[in-house]
């Protein structure tokens, strides 16, 4: 699990139940401050949340407005996207099927990259 750099645009964190959850949450806020990227939030490792993961990931959705960079959390299981769906969170994030799509469309969003120019 953890915090990985997959371009210099795009940051992915793989997420795992708490108290994992927490410590790479608290981890990415600290690393946004340094330099903005779009992030891709991994839920495939995580069975459940509770308020405190909501409250990081409300926190985190309010830095990525606030440095105008994009969040998006993919594979997140049924159990999981249930508890989304009754907060009404289900309208506040992006999400996607799986990392793979996830990437695609951070990418496709950013542009070309310098390389490809």
């Amino acid at each position: 699990m953890g915090i990985q750099k997959w371009s210099s645009e795009i940051t992915v964190v793989e997420l795992a139940d708490s108290p994992q959850f927490a410590d790479d949450m608290s981890s990415l806020l600290e690393q946004l401050s340094g330099s903005a990227a779009d992030v891709v939030l991994n839920f495939a490792g995580v069975s459940f949340v509770n308020s405190s993961d909501i409250s990081s990931l409300l926190q985190l959705r309010k830095k990525m407005i606030s440095l105008q960079r994009r969040l998006m959390i993919c594979d997140v299981s049924s159990q999981v996207f249930g508890i989304f769906k009754v907060t009404g969170l289900d309208k506040m994030f992006e999400f996607t099927d799986d990392i793979a799509t996830a990437l695609a469309t951070v990418q496709i969003a950013n542009g070309p990259t310098e390389d490809a120019q």
